[in-house]
């Protein structure tokens, strides 16, 4: 099926009970302000759009901490199809978007596109 899709962000993920502290952290070492303490289900915070509008999130998570990518789309059913011919795997579908998991072992999310006119073109795929 013919859909867009693009790196959306990264989501940095922190093992922690404190994720304002960690946002305060990745804000300052960004050099990004904080412009949503709370920007969903109390474990995200959001920072401001880093270069080349990509989103940064902090998510406070229940793994070891690690960075992940997000890659959103306009079909994420599709996208997903795309990448496990590509060799991924699906791990689950959660909330709204699914978890991937590279060949190599790195997890990423294919989440819903919100603003295709902002940024970089997304790629078109057949």
């Amino acid at each position: 099926m013919a859909h867009r899709s693009r790196l959306a962000g990264f989501i940095i993920d922190c093992q922690t009970d404190d994720l304002a502290g960690a946002a305060e952290f990745w804000s300052e070492a960004l050099g990004l302000p904080v412009i949503d303490p709370d920007a969903g289900d109390g474990i995200y915070a959001q920072l401001k759009d880093g270069p080349g509008d990509l989103h940064i999130e902090v998510q406070q998570v229940e793994h070891p901490s690690r960075v992940h990518l997000d890659i959103e789309s306009d079909d994420i059913d599709a996208e997903a199809d795309r990448l496990e011919k590509l060799g991924a795997k699906r791990i689950g579908f959660v909330k709204r978007w699914w978890l991937m998991e590279a060949p190599t072992g790195q997890r990423f999310c294919v989440v819903k596109m919100h603003h295709p006119e902002k940024g970089v073109a997304p790629n078109d795929w057949d």
